[in-house]
């Protein structure tokens, strides 16, 4: 056989790095293949058919007693991409990887004339002293080059066939089995029918896991699948992006005709060194607007980011004053890199008039958590705990399968414990318990705990109506509307059509809240007062609160001067007690539980001190507007005017409590001893027939310009003698009696003129409630008719 031709019906893929170029004696250019290992945990032509493939990604290997055939030196083939291909079918026999080390060019015509094909483990890692120095290499990858020295050289000849010039054949390591074969580099690669397979499937929302699933139940094992999980991800990945470069111009055409048709219309495109647009971010005027309201707290919703969408689809969303999603903005990342995102965050906030939120949450993400502590230094960041239970399933899933209690010990060590100490507490026990000490996962979400477990984010406000519940998922804006087969094309008539729903769900949740009054439970003038000043949601999750007070005991526990600390616990509970920090004075209460800080809504605990030390209504400074009927109003005069008997009832229940917060001193200190108690007695007793006597003369000691009769006389006498004039002179001066008639009258005019001016203020301020009723209505009779009009066409 030494003078067969072989001959391969295959052409070849890329896989060819930048090359370096050196000349030798004879004037041929040698070109030596740069360094590719750092790419060793991808294929050399994923998307294009595969290393030795054709342009159908079909291999064609030799048939018969060819498969066993062994190089030799003369052996002829008919080009250098059979001889290629020869190669790494034998490889892929004997169970190595190969790639091309150098190559020669003629100097006449450029025409590469030799070629050299060596194991993959050929030559030693080229270390870059100036490379490594000037970057810190965060992973470095293993080493694989060993110095093998097997390689197969190939040289044209005249005739236009290439024939082989050198062979070695021993190897200075060990061999891959078959099994593992499909790992190696060269032989990695998708065909045609498994590539028309994963475009089905991941069109149908499957991720990379189940396809792979799907693909070696058809082949009938990972190795006849002839690929990894990794290409697979790379294929999906590489599809997406061919698909949104195409597509992406029509995003831009929609955005540049919505600002267009609205000047408030908000949105910027990021770009490459190649002019290629990497990332783009938009905000309609409604997004912007309803910031300024809501704005306090901010998810970025990077659920759509996933290999299972089409769409690399992020939302930034908030919660309006009925509790519902509302949006901020939305973005398309394409590029998703850590300048990518502080890109996005910068115009965000530029977008957003500049006003940073309190509090952000995302999903677990390493770069995103390092773009926000950038962009937003002294806003909270929270990381979605419902992803990392999600994470958990994944990560922990042969602990979840050899211990059935760790799930449900997981969950109370995150969601039950009341304190940082009890937290930390129960998470070493359960570390220990179930021998997890060393598990790389749960300490790296042990490190990050201060972003996600709730205890160590109560102060914070994150507009959530309860801290204690079970999934603090973030609800997309876009759930229901965006699936896993949407493409671009349809994204933009789904898009629209989520905005007018979530637009008509705030519209009926203001008519339910203006035109229907809900069932109150209490007699309580809190209950009524939050009726009237929260939405109907909101008012809703305040009277569980409320009526819950009924079920809990307020102790207290420590008497501070002016702050009283309170015991709260439910009959029979003491053991699981919450603490309150009442000021009287002030009328200011803060729970260990933190709902307040958390929620933006009193706690049955704060709620329960305040029953049982006589507070009627709710304090103003415990009513946040973001989340009353009024959260979008500029009109604070109607808010006066609602809290003018607000005002009254507080004004008597912080003097009521003062005085009895001071009379319990005494009593506390007469009851001591027998001595002690007659001086009480007794002092109780002269204050008493004081404050009755006061009582009695209540109204008659007038006040002008906040002085009392008997100042203003003796300011007059004082006045009158010291300018040496005597007030009983005929003439000069008017006499007592006819001074009490004129101060009368001028008191008589002035609270005339107040009645008239608190009269005035009445009416304006009813007028001015009954415009902003009359325009909340017209508003929503006008989104109604666009709604139908809308439905008709």
């Amino acid at each position: 056989m030494e003078n067969e031709v072989i001959e391969f019906d295959i052409g070849l893929g890329g896989g060819v790095g930048s090359s370096g170029r050196e000349v030798d004696d004879d004037g041929v250019d040698i070109e030596h293949q740069a360094d590719d290992e750092d790419m060793i945990d991808s294929p050399q032509n994923i998307s294009g058919g595969g290393v030795f493939g054709s342009g159908s990604g079909e291999i064609y290997l030799p048939d018969g007693d060819l498969l066993d055939l062994e190089p030799y030196e003369g052996m002829e083939f008919e080009s250098e991409e059979a001889a290629k291909a020869f190669y790494n079918s034998y490889a892929r026999r004997v169970g190595f990887s190969t790639r091309v080390s150098s190559s020669r060019r003629s100097r006449r015509d450029g025409a590469i004339i030799q070629r050299q094909f060596v194991c993959a483990k050929e030559g030693f890692r080229n270390l870059n002293e100036k490379r490594t120095k000037d970057r810190e290499i965060k992973r470095p990858r293993t080493i694989t080059r060993v110095g093998c020295k097997a390689s197969l050289s190939v040289k044209m000849q005249d005739s236009g066939k290439w024939v082989v010039s050198g062979f070695v054949r021993e190897h200075n390591h060990e061999l891959v089995p078959p099994d593992q074969v499909h790992c190696l580099r060269s032989h990695r690669q998708i065909s045609g029918p498994a590539k028309t397979l994963i475009d089905t499937l991941q069109a149908a929302g499957l991720g990379p896991r189940r396809i792979m699933s799907a693909l070696i139940k058809e082949y009938g094992g990972i190795s006849k699948v002839g690929f990894t999980e990794v290409d697979c991800r790379n294929y999906m990945r590489n599809n997406r992006q061919k698909s949104l470069e195409g597509d992406i111009q029509l995003l831009l055409d929609y955005l540049k005709q919505m600002q267009a048709e609205n000047d408030n219309f908000f949105y910027a495109v990021q770009s490459d060194e190649d002019q290629s647009v990497c990332n783009v971010f938009w905000a309609d005027s409604r997004s912007r607007m309803n910031y300024t309201y809501f704005g306090d707290t901010v998810t970025f919703d990077t659920t759509y980011r996933s290999n299972r969408y089409r769409l690399p689809f992020a939302p930034f969303t908030g919660v309006n004053h009925h509790g519902q999603p509302i949006l901020f903005g939305c973005a398309f990342m394409i590029n998703e890199s850590e300048l990518s995102f502080v890109w996005l965050f910068k115009t965000w906030l530029v977008a957003m008039s500049g006003r940073p939120p309190v509090s952000v949450t995302t999903d677990h993400d390493a770069v995103i958590g390092s773009a926000i502590a950038q962009v937003f230094p002294e806003t909270r960041h929270r990381i979605c705990k419902w992803h990392i239970f999600k994470k958990c399933q994944e990560k922990l899933s042969q602990v979840f399968f050899k211990h059935p209690a760790f799930e449900a010990d997981f969950h109370k060590c995150v969601n039950l414990t009341e304190s940082v100490d009890e937290f930390e507490s129960c998470w070493l026990a359960l570390i220990h318990r179930y021998d997890l000490r060393d598990h790389e996962w749960l300490q790296t979400i042990y490190s990050a705990r201060r972003h996600w477990v709730p205890v160590y984010l109560r102060d914070t406000f994150f507009a959530e109506m309860s801290i204690t519940q079970r999934s603090d998922s973030m609800n997309s804006y876009f759930d229901g509307y965006i699936n896993a087969s949407t493409n671009l094309n349809q994204f933009f008539k789904l898009y629209e059509k989520a905005l007018e729903s979530r637009n008509e769900k705030e519209v009926k949740a203001d008519y339910d809240t203006m035109n229907t009054s809900p069932v109150l439970k209490t007699p309580s003038p809190m209950e009524k007062q939050a009726s009237e000043f929260y939405t109907r949601k909101l008012f809703i999750r305040f009277q569980e609160e409320l009526v819950g007070t009924l079920t809990f005991m307020a102790s207290k526990v420590d008497d501070d001067s002016e702050i009283i600390t309170y015991q709260v616990a439910k009959y029979g509970e003491d053991h699981k007690s919450y603490y309150v920090k009442f000021n009287v004075p002030e009328m200011r209460a803060t729970c260990s539980c933190q709902m307040f800080e958390f929620s933006g809504l009193l706690c049955r605990h704060v709620l329960a001190v305040f029953r049982v030390t006589n507070v009627l209504t709710l304090p103003p400074h415990f009513i946040r507007k973001r989340w009353t009927r009024n959260a979008k109003s500029s009109v604070t005069l109607e808010e006066h005017a609602n809290s003018l008997y607000t005002n009254y009832l507080e004004s008597h229940t912080v003097r009521y409590n003062t005085l009895r917060h001071e009379a319990f001193k005494y009593v506390d200190e007469g009851a001591k001893s027998l001595d002690v108690y007659d001086v009480a007695m007794s002092a109780l007793q002269d204050a008493a027939k004081k404050v009755g006597l006061a009582s009695k003369n209540e109204g008659r000691a007038v006040m002008v310009n906040g002085r009392s009769k008997d100042d203003l006389m003796r300011h007059r006498s004082s006045y009158n003698i010291s300018t040496g004039r005597s007030h009983m002179t005929a003439g000069q001066s008017l006499s007592e009696e006819d001074m009490d008639r004129k101060i009368g009258e001028l008191i008589n005019e002035l609270e005339s003129a107040n009645r008239k001016c608190e009269l005035y203020r009445a009416n304006l301020l009813s007028v001015l409630k009954e415009i902003e009723d009359h325009k909340l209505q017209l508003a929503i009779k006008v989104q109604n008719v666009k709604i139908s009009m809308k439905d008709g066409i």
